[in-house]
Parts: C-alpha cells; sequence; structure tokens
C-alpha cells in the first residue's frame, strides 16, 4: 500500500498542473472581467505560474522517490499541453479578440491564428517523446518557456498597447514554428552548482531578474528571448 501511494505522488503533482492548466483555460474566457484586484487574464497568468511549479516538482519528486513510470511519463505530455500549450493560446486568443473589438468574447478572424500554438505544442511534445537525444538538452523550444513568453507578450501588449495584427500573427507563427524548430538549446536544469559550467544558467536567472524589476510581467518575454539568443550562441561556439 505505501509502496502504491509513494509511486502515485509524482502522478499526483502532475495531475494538479492539469487542473492549474484547466483553471488558466477558465479564467482566460472571463480575460476582461475583474475577480478581486485582479482581471481574469491575470490570474491565467497566475495559475500558469502554478502549473510551471508543479511541473518541476513532478520531476523532482519522481526523481527523489524514485517513482518513474512510462504512465507518469504520458501524463506529463498530456499535462503539459493543457498548461502550456492550450492555455496560453486561449490568452493570446481573448488578447487578440480584446485589442481587435475591446471585448475578448466578441470574436475577430485574427483571434484564430492562436490556434497555431498548441497545435506546435502537441508536436514538440510528441517529437520529444520518442527522441532519445533530448535527454540533457533540448531541440526546439521547450512548451513551458513558450508559455512564459506568451504571459509576457500578452503584459506587453497591454503596458504599451503597440498591439498590430500583422505584427502579433507573426510573432504567434514564429515562435510557435521555434517549438518545433531544430534549433538546439541548453536545459535549465542544473546537475551542480559549479559556475563555469552553468555560466549560461546563472546569466538567464540574472537576466529574468532584471527584465523583470525593469518590465514587470513583460520582462518574460525579453527573458525568453534571451535564452533563445545564448542558446544559438552557445551552439555557433560549439
Amino acid at each position: 500500500m505505501l509502496g502504491r501511494i509513494k509511486n502515485n505522488i509524482p502522478n499526483t503533482i502532475t495531475c494538479l498542473n492539469l487542473i492549474s492548466g484547466a483553471l488558466a483555460i477558465i479564467f482566460a474566457f472571463h480575460y476582461s472581467e475583474t475577480f478581486g484586484a485582479l482581471q481574469g487574464y491575470q490570474w491565467a497568468f497566475i495559475c500558469i505560474g502554478a502549473a510551471a511549479v508543479f511541473d518541476f516538482c513532478d520531476g523532482a519528486c519522481a526523481r527523489l522517490l524514485h517513482a518513474y513510470s512510462d504512465l507518469g511519463k504520458e501524463l506529463d505530455s498530456l499535462s503539459d499541453l493543457v498548461s502550456f500549450g492550450l492555455a496560453p493560446a486561449m490568452i493570446m486568443f481573448g488578447t487578440i479578440n480584446y485589442f481587435n473589438t475591446g471585448n475578448a468574447l466578441t470574436l475577430s478572424p485574427w483571434a484564430f491564428t492562436a490556434l497555431v500554438i498548441p497545435v506546435m505544442g502537441a508536436l514538440r511534445l510528441a517529437k520529444f517523446n520518442i527522441d532519445t537525444r533530448q535527454t540533457t538538452s533540448f531541440i526546439g523550444l521547450p512548451i513551458p518557456a513558450a508559455a512564459i513568453f506568451w504571459i509576457g507578450l500578452t503584459g506587453w501588449l497591454h503596458r504599451t498597447e503597440a498591439f498590430n495584427n500583422w505584427v502579433v500573427a507573426a510573432v504567434v507563427i514564429v515562435m510557435s514554428l521555434m517549438m518545433v524548430s531544430n534549433v538546439n538549446m541548453y536545459s535549465l536544469k542544473f546537475k551542480n552548482f559549479n559556475f563555469r559550467e552553468n555560466f549560461r544558467r546563472y546569466m538567464l536567472i540574472l537576466a529574468a531578474i532584471v527584465f523583470v524589476i525593469t518590465e514587470g510581467v513583460s520582462g518574460l518575454a525579453w527573458t525568453i528571448i534571451f535564452y533563445i539568443l545564448s542558446s544559438c550562441l552557445k551552439h555557433r561556439e560549439a
């Protein structure tokens, strides 16, 4: 009995990831409504953030408890697709509608470009599950990193109101394709705390702190752009 409970702890945490993603979608559908001190899309940000924490914890817990399973692997991918693929897509869907019509529920044809996000996200996760080359690094932008970018982009659009349908559609398509690209990306996991071995990871953390302090939520988008550029630079040096 204790063994079964132990083996299912990581899966339970993964389910919390899934629930957080589902809540983010619900809040995204109430995009501009106010709940307490925040609007729906802002609560969706928080839910995706919670999903990211659970996504980190389920893997860490599985390693700590040695509770690996094929079920857990598949459940993790399905949860990630909801939390980091579909939920950000619904935020972007609402964002595009909001800036076009003033109402996130009034449909604009441009909003349907956001559906590229979960499609590419699903392809990215499927490729990851069958690609043995991605055990210590990534090929293509990881889907949680992409989700962070969409949060940052939405925050930037609200802060600056510099919205253009063509530009936003292009960004959605390009960043979605980054998930299924052949660009080599370094892993964000620390095997040790050696500064030289983890130089780019420490620089990414520092960049994230600086960007968020100076730009607020918008800084998350710049953090992911920094991650992509530093990965490209690392690959070129190699």
